[in-house]
């Protein structure tokens, strides 16, 4: 999993990887980080906001499920 670097938000449940110019995103959905601040939904991974996966290259994402 990546960790957090001076300045930016904890990626949680995120791994990437990239071989050549592949960039694979890993998460494990049987995790959860609980409710959302909305409290809507139930948080499974998180970047925590935009952030730079290759040169150049930015993505943001949320992986989230409602509760039952």
């Amino acid at each position: 999993m990546l960790t957090k670097t001076e300045g930016e938000h904890i990626m949680k449940n995120v791994e990437i990887t990239q071989k050549d110019q592949t960039l694979t995103i890993t998460v494990d959905l049987s995790k959860e980080f609980g409710r959302s601040k909305s409290g809507k939904t139930i948080i499974i991974a998180t970047t925590g906001g935009n952030k730079e996966v290759a040169d150049g290259i930015h993505m943001g994402l949320n992986i989230y499920k409602y509760p039952e």
